[in-house]
C-alpha cells in the first residue's frame, strides 16, 4: 500500500508540472505569438521566461509530491526529480536543432532542481527542516 500511494504521489506530482508548463505555454503562445515562436523560433526573451516558470513549476509538482507522500516525502521527491530528470533530457534530445543548446541545457539542469526546491518547501513548511 505504501508503493502504491508514493506512485500516485509521484503521479499528482508530475502531473502538476506538465499542466502548469502546457497551460502556461498555451496561454503565452495564444497572447504572443511571434514571442513565444509560434510562427518559428522563440526570441530570447522568451526563452528565459519558459525557464523561470519551468523552474516555478517544477517546484510545485516537488511540493505537491512531497505534500502527499507517505513515510519519507524527500526521498519520493528525489525520485520525481529523477523523472523530470529524464523527461527533459528526452525532451531536448528530441528538439535537437529546433532550440538553441543552451536552453535545453537550462531546463535539463533546472527542472530537477525546482523538484528538489517544492520539496525542501514542504519539508519547511512540516518543520522537518
Amino acid at each position: 500500500m505504501v508503493i502504491l500511494h508514493a506512485f500516485l504521489a509521484l503521479l499528482a506530482g508530475y502531473a502538476t508540472v506538465a499542466l502548469l508548463v502546457i497551460a502556461i505555454t498555451a496561454l503565452l503562445t495564444r497572447l504572443t505569438p511571434k514571442w513565444a515562436g509560434a510562427e518559428g523560433r522563440p526570441q530570447p526573451g522568451y526563452a528565459f521566461v519558459n525557464v523561470g516558470y519551468s523552474f516555478l513549476a517544477a517546484a510545485a509538482g516537488g511540493y505537491v509530491t512531497a505534500w502527499l507522500a507517505a513515510g519519507n516525502p524527500l526521498v519520493t521527491d528525489l525520485v520525481l526529480g529523477i523523472v523530470v530528470l529524464a523527461m527533459a533530457a528526452l525532451s531536448a534530445m528530441q528538439s535537437r536543432g529546433k532550440q538553441p543548446i543552451w536552453y535545453a541545457l537550462a531546463l535539463v539542469a533546472i527542472m530537477p532542481l525546482g523538484v528538489l526546491a517544492g520539496g525542501l518547501v514542504r519539508l519547511r513548511v512540516l518543520g522537518i527542516l
